[in-house]
């Protein structure tokens, strides 16, 4: 190599570092390319307009010019809202602020008049409390905005869960919002934030927020909310990437599953703006009624009211070019998840793109150097057309978005570069380079995505379960007194012995929630018996403990002990593979999971550290149980009769456990009809309950200011087994 070469390689080299760091960096000039590039691709190939149960209730220049200026009335809205829902509209979402008092309405137009009565004045009627009443029951989402004055929250109307880490940092912040009015905030049955791009740099909607933030809490957008409240569903789920803090990967609304960018977003595959999409409000608040063919277009349709008029200003850029109302942006949110047609950016495609500019930009200095800047310029040439085809295919067939420009600018650029220093500065004579190194000339810049296996597939199946929650008591108190690093130690000591008895009983370890676990039987495999092999695993932890306690195996003396809580339940649960695509556990979901957490957490009422549910014992006959009573269950209207577990089959069978079963029996009697030897009997039973458990003794201590848990129980039963099922 000529010292022409070595000095050539090194600026080549430099200016290929440069455009790498520069890519990594992001700045908001490539930003805008790669966006640019996108927007095209969607122009040559946009998604087609589908007939989908999405239709928009437009606010048109017709409607203004029969019913009024803007705003309406809110009497009127009303009486929109009535004649949607009679139409059969799964869900009415208005993207529409109600943030200030109707100044329309005939209670706040008289309010200003001098001399008018105050009794009048309480007889006249107001839009807000008959727009409120209107939405009263039905399926209506109300919007609100973002502000940067006060900070006013509005109520969230859904639930939210989230597999991984916790998703509260990652989606756009919300620091405060348009306040809605009190009456309708409380009537809807859905709220959502109708802010398309917060803090874009562009005019264009190419992503939607689907979620926002404040840190402690999710907020929906109006899209998502509408398609919640049609479907009837209650929670939204969110997914995490289990590697990356603060990164989202979807979420799961009733029976879509929406793939999102890191921080929630969507990217919209716009279609173009039709006439077929909107309905007129004129024509839905017709004085004879709305024509037929609107009925039939609204039945079962998620219906958004907004409007389309100039005047208003809520016109919306799209990729396509094209000016659009902004309440067709949710509408085409809604419809892009009906349709199932998703655009994606994966999380490695950065990496990929920064890659290829280093591995090209070197590629292409080395041919130029020793080569000719011929064979750097096909070479180049044919990487392009490369990168272009396979961007092309990867957004045609999967929806897939890479960015070819910033490769292509790179490229360009470092191989005009190198061609100039090379004719100004390299002997054009220069002797061939050697065939060896063509071996070399070739690398792959993309890869195609490979599908995911039909086995890997999300998915779950109803399966009965004996569902195993266990936590530690007094947890939060111990860890204030202990360092992080002692808090890490005990709980690996803890949780490592007890998950031990799990696996030995045919369990499944779903996961280690903080200083708990859930654990479940009978799945993935049928396994016989698995209640009382739940239970026994609940008595060996039971055991396990105490002898960890003697052995003062955490390190805290012998006088202070550690305590747990095990409920169990035995009922129908979903389970299966759940998660991301990407990375998911099997796990299972559902009422019997969540009342086996709620029976856990009787434990600190009841005194005692094992307690199973009435379906678990009725597996039982011949353990140890005591009747703990009837609680009530966090969510569940009738109270959950529970069971106290001493022992297992051969406790059961003593002549002890006989004695006390008789005595507790009598006392529990005697608690339920408020008999005068109560304490005769309690002491009785705790004489017979001696050496048999050691929380027994805690358990009769509690037991005689749980009356009331005894008392009517058998009737409590059986109405709930006499009601109908839903």
């Amino acid at each position: 190599m000529t010292r022409a070469q070595q000095i050539g390689v090194v600026i080549g080299l430099l200016i290929v570092a440069a455009f790498t760091i520069l890519r990594a960096s992001d700045p908001p000039l490539l930003r805008q390319i790669r966006d640019i590039t996108f927007d095209e691709y969607q122009r040559i190939r946009p998604r087609p307009f589908e007939a989908t149960p999405v239709r928009v209730i437009d606010i048109d220049e017709a409607s203004l010019k029969e019913f009024g200026q803007w705003p309406w009335p809110r009497d009127r809205l009303a009486l929109l809202v009535e004649r949607l829902s009679e139409m059969g509209a799964a869900a009415i979402a208005f993207d529409i602020l109600f943030a200030e008092p109707d100044r329309l309405s005939p209670r706040s137009v008289m309010r200003d008049v001098a001399g008018v009565d105050a009794s009048l004045l309480r007889r006249l009627p107001d839009n807000d409390e008959i727009f409120a009443e209107a939405i009263d029951g039905r399926p209506v989402v109300l919007g609100f905005g973002l502000s940067t004055d006060g900070n006013y929250r509005p109520p969230v109307k859904a639930g939210f869960a989230y597999t991984g880490e916790s998703p509260f940092n990652a989606p756009p912040r919300l620091t405060a919002a348009t306040p809605l009015r009190p009456q309708l905030q409380i009537n809807a049955t859905g709220i959502g934030h109708i802010s398309l791009n917060p803090g874009n740099y562009s005019s264009v909607v190419r992503r939607v927020p689907l979620l926002l933030t404040d840190g402690e809490q999710l907020y929906p957008n109006l899209a998502i909310e509408a398609l919640r409240v049609a479907q009837g569903a209650s929670t939204y789920i969110v997914s995490t990437a289990p590697d990356a803090p603060d990164t989202l990967t979807s979420i799961k609304i009733g029976d879509f599953v929406v793939p999102t960018t890191a921080d929630g977003e969507l990217w919209l595959y716009t279609s173009p703006d039709v006439a077929e999409r909107y309905i007129s409000a004129g024509k839905v608040l017709a004085p004879d009624g709305a024509p037929p063919e609107v009925g039939a277009a609204v039945q079962g349709s998620i219906v958004f009211v907004g409007t389309s008029s100039a005047g208003l200003q809520d016109i919306r850029s799209t990729a396509l070019g094209q000016n659009v109302p902004g309440v067709s942006m949710h509408a085409q949110t809604v419809e892009q998840i009906l349709s199932g047609r998703f655009l994606s950016r994966p999380d490695w495609a950065d990496g990929m793109e920064i890659l290829s500019i280093a591995v090209l930009g070197t590629v292409l200095v080395v041919l130029t150097t020793f080569v000719s800047p011929a064979v750097a310029l096909a070479c180049g040439l044919f990487i392009t057309a490369l990168a272009l085809a396979a961007s092309w295919v990867a957004f045609s067939y999967s929806g897939l978005l890479f960015d070819p420009l910033a490769l292509i600018i790179a490229g360009s650029i470092i191989h005009f570069a190198a061609t100039s220093f090379r004719i100004l500065v390299i002997d054009r004579e220069r002797r061939e380079v050697r065939r060896a190194f063509g071996q070399y000339l070739s690398p792959s810049l993309l890869y195609r995505i490979e599908h995911t296996p039909d086995a890997l597939r999300l998915g779950g199946d109803d399966r009965e379960l004996t569902v195993m929650f266990v936590d530690v008591r007094g947890f939060t108190a111990l860890s204030e007194g202990l360092q992080p690093a002692e808090v890490v130690r005990f709980l690996n000591t803890l949780l490592d012995a007890l998950s031990r008895h799990v696996v030995a009983n045919e369990g499944t370890l779903d996961k280690f929630i903080g200083d708990s676990i859930m654990a479940f039987w009978n799945a993935p495999v049928d396994v016989a018996g698995h209640p009382a092999k739940a239970v026994r695993a609940a008595l060996a932890m039971r055991e396990t403990l105490a002898g960890l306690n003697a052995a003062d195996a955490f390190g805290f003396g012998k006088d202070y002990q550690v305590g747990i809580g095990i409920g169990i339940h035995t009922g129908l649960a979903c389970v299966g593979n759940m998660g991301a695509e990407s990375r998911f556990n099997y796990s299972a979901v559902g009422d019997a999971v969540n009342v086996a957490a709620r029976i856990e957490s009787c434990c600190k009422e009841v005194g005692f550290d094992i307690l199973v549910s009435e379906t678990t014992a009725a597996a039982l006959p011949d353990f140890a149980l005591l009747d703990a009573g009837a609680l009530g269950l966090k969510g569940k209207s009738s109270r959950a009769r529970l069971y106290a577990t001493v022992g297992d089959e051969t406790v059961g069978r003593s002549a002890e456990f006989a004695a006390l079963l008789r005595a507790h029996e009598d006392l529990v009697e005697a608690l339920r009809t408020r008999a005068a030897d109560s304490r005769k009997r309690l002491a009785r039973a705790k004489q017979k309950a001696a050496g048999l458990a050691a929380a027994l003794p805690e358990f009769y201590r509690r037991l005689p200011r749980r009356g009331d848990h005894f008392r009517d129980t058998h009737t409590e039963t059986e109405d709930a087994a006499s009601e109908p099922a839903n």
